[in-house]
């Protein structure tokens, strides 16, 4: 299938670099593969193609360069900068890699100017939208990820195999490229803590008696998960909202069959599509975008808090079956009046709006036509 990535990215290798990153085997070098039809690929984990990419001796008549994994290479940055200031955008530049190589855009480095960033994320119902009928894509979803692989295969056994290598190989090899560890089994042991955690802010604290360490280890851990595609973070609005929590973020899979509650996946598979639209619209269009959620000291809360630009624009509660809309979002509503307010029903018999503005919106078609 084509990946609706493809064609932004098609545009953008005319001006600049690009730089792509996202999941191990989420389908970056399929795509990479697919946008240009004359190319030549590099992966920086194969030693000949280490020995071409630093003699940079590519064909020059080639439309399209891929360099997959580049992130590996001492001072990468410093080495695409030469190659782009020397010979400019032709041929076309493509990076790839399964760490965040948008961490470049995060510091004035050398790279300022030079690339555009693009973020490929797993399947969801508004890519497999026009491939599949919307129920079935859903219940393939719930069941194995949007991974492609498993997704297309479908298959319950094959998902499961394809799981644990999956991980293994992001933290026993990828893990160790990134950065030096000396615990691997500790780290293994907080990921399968966090799996029961998804929908639930994550107190260091506690993980760290769990695992007996401390805080700041913690802390760097979840960093380095988040910077392979592992987890993401979604952080408590707090601006104009009085007794907020401040601290504690809420941690999500990019692998929705990792989380083994029904209902937490269910919220996970939200929180993949809002992080999944809200990264498009940061790549393609610049605008300024988080996923955030709610919740106050007395327990008040909303799932998911959609800002953009620094304002936040949409509410949005996730539910297995209640149509009653919650009582939270009167209470948000005094912070933020100009605010949509979704809830999002996975089992809904009729969709509902409400004098107040409030929305009562099936999940399954809501996420296939996502707009925020």
């Amino acid at each position: 299938m084509e990946r609706t990535k493809k064609t932004p990215i098609r545009n953008d290798l005319d001006s600049r670099i690009v730089l792509l990153s996202g999941p191990r085997q989420v389908g970056k070098t399929t795509l990479s593969r697919q946008i240009i039809e004359k190319f030549e690929y590099f992966n920086h984990d194969l030693a000949d193609h280490r020995i071409a990419i630093k003699e940079r001796s590519w064909d020059r008549q080639t439309d399209l360069v891929i360099l997959d994994e580049l992130h590996k290479m001492r001072n990468w940055k410093s080495w695409l900068k030469g190659v782009y200031d020397v010979e400019g955008p032709r041929p076309r530049l493509l990076v790839t890699g399964s760490a965040r190589l948008d961490i470049a855009r995060k510091v004035g480095d050398s790279l300022a100017g030079r690339f555009f960033s693009h973020r490929l994320h797993p399947l969801d119902l508004k890519e497999l939208h026009d491939h599949a009928p919307p129920v079935e894509s859903f219940q393939t979803l719930m069941r194995v990820g949007g991974f492609p692989e498993p997704f297309l295969n479908g298959n319950d056994l094959f998902y499961n195999r394809w799981r644990r290598s999956h991980i293994d190989i992001i933290l026993r090899q990828d893990l160790i490229d990134l950065e030096i560890v000396g615990n691997i089994q500790a780290i293994e042991t907080l990921v399968e803590l966090l799996k029961a955690r998804v929908g639930s802010s994550v107190s260091m604290s506690s993980l760290a008696r769990d695992l007996e360490c401390d805080s700041k280890t913690i802390k760097r851990w979840i960093t380095l998960l988040e910077n392979l595609y592992v987890i993401f973070k979604v952080t408590p609005y707090h601006r104009n909202i009085a007794r907020s929590l401040l601290k504690e973020p809420k941690l999500y899979f990019y692998d929705i069959g990792l989380v083994p509650n029904r209902a937490s996946r269910l919220e996970n598979l939200v929180a993949c599509a809002l992080k999944k639209e809200l990264d498009r619209l940061d790549d393609e269009s610049g605008k300024k975008t988080r996923l955030c959620y709610l919740r106050t000291k007395d327990k008040r809360e909303i799932d998911f808090a959609v800002v953009m630009d620094g304002q936040v624009s949409t509410l949005i509660e996730v539910k297995t079956s209640d149509d009653t809309p919650t009582k939270d979002f009167e209470h948000f509503s005094k912070f933020l009046p100009d605010t949509r307010k979704i809830q999002l029903v996975s089992n809904l018999d009729r969709e509902k709006t409400y004098p107040n503005g409030t929305e009562v919106r099936g999940m399954i078609p809501w996420l296939g036509r996502l707009e925020l």
